[in-house]
């Protein structure tokens, strides 16, 4: 699959990125950015990239991978130690300033590079910016990971019943998205009910599922490292009025940031929209998280739709989460989460599980 991706052009925004200035190479070395870069999916691998040059330094178990995976870069087989071979390469390259991934590199392997570089000035960068739009082969990568997690939804209704524990519904969860062609759950499975669901993290538990109970699964697939991101809640059994007052009014404001999700508008404002339509409903005080996050090669990414967003503008092409939820101590909770992609035209929903209130 990675052979599709148009690795040169992802290269030459690195470049444009990195060596606009006096830097001479980066080191990178987060697995989704490698992969990213260079079509190589394994661990302890460091991408040595220069103007002249890209070298991909890993150990005995990868290397013939790394030959098949990563085409345009020369694999560099390392066996005593990885970042002695890097620290290596940096010195015959004879560059004198290079980046390395300052949100990834540990305080350790930067205090070795330091002491093993003398003469090299060492900066920390960021390349997670380049993957924020998502190109014309990712996306229907995404799409698959979504489908896979809306079959996974669709089965999992027969199988939810009273006297269940939530860690069986996971467990069962997980089991049909990997049946369904997922390599993994893109992360832990949430599963809380009852009073366990005002935990917006609230992942399965021992705890029994009893009959009028909401209970929210939060979940997704991974579909060739792209991951997807869903929220359903559910009433098992009938739900009271309480109930559906509450699903109503959570419902009511993801709708509402569906038409507010568009290429232009920022995360802050996104998320404010979104965010005053639960507080004029007279529930602001429970709603504690932001309204959405990109999904990628990472579940969670930049560009984040939040009070404290950074993004100034959403653009075509990013994919985010809408997300919205109400948490109240001693009730339980109400999330509906979709995975969107960012059109100019509006948010296009990747995640097709129906949203009306679901009783069981």
């Amino acid at each position: 699959m990675s052979s599709e991706f148009d690795f040169s052009s992802r290269l030459k925004k690195l470049n444009e990125k990195i060596f606009s200035g006096d830097v001479e190479g980066i080191l990178i070395s987060k697995p989704e950015n490698i992969f990213y870069f260079s079509g190589f999916r394994g661990d302890s691998t460091i991408l040595f990239v220069t103007k002249n040059f890209r070298k991909l330094v890993t150990d005995g178990r990868y290397t013939e991978q790394a030959k098949l995976q990563a085409k345009n870069f020369e694999i560099v087989e390392q066996r005593e130690g990885l970042f002695k071979k890097v620290a290596e390469e940096v010195k015959n390259s004879g560059a004198k300033k290079i980046c390395f991934e300052g949100g990834i590199t540990t305080f350790n392997e930067y205090i070795y590079l330091r002491e093993n570089l003398p003469g090299v000035e060492l900066h920390s960068g960021e390349v997670d910016s380049l993957r924020q739009v998502k190109d014309e082969k990712e996306i229907p990568l995404i799409r698959r990971a979504c489908e896979i997690a809306d079959r996974a939804f669709a089965e999992i209704l027969n199988f939810i019943r009273p006297g269940l524990h939530e860690f069986e519904v996971a467990a069962e969860l997980e089991y049909l998205m990997r049946k369904f062609g997922s390599e993994k759950a893109a992360f832990d499975t949430i599963a809380a009910s009852g009073i366990r669901g005002s935990l917006p993290h609230g992942t399965a538990s021992a705890k029994e599922i009893f009959s009028g109970e909401f209970l929210t699964l939060d979940f997704g697939a991974v579909f060739s490292g792209y991951h997807s991101d869903i929220t359903r809640t559910v009433c098992v059994g009938k739900a009271d009025e309480r109930q559906k007052k509450i699903y109503s009014v959570v419902l009511d404001a993801q709708l509402h940031g569906l038409e507010v999700i568009k290429a232009g508008v920022s995360g802050k404002a996104a998320d404010a929209a979104v965010r005053k339509k639960i507080s004029d409903a007279g529930f602001g005080e429970y709603f504690s998280h932001a309204l959405g996050h990109s999904v990628g090669l990472e579940i969670h990414e930049e560009p984040r739709l939040s009070r404290l967003s950074k993004c100034e503008r959403l653009e075509p092409g990013m994919i985010v989460t809408d997300e919205p939820g109400i948490y109240i101590p001693e009730f339980g909770g109400v999330r509906i989460e979709d995975t969107v992609l960012v059109k100019n035209s509006g948010a296009e929903v990747l995640t097709k599980s129906p949203k009306n209130l679901i009783e069981l």
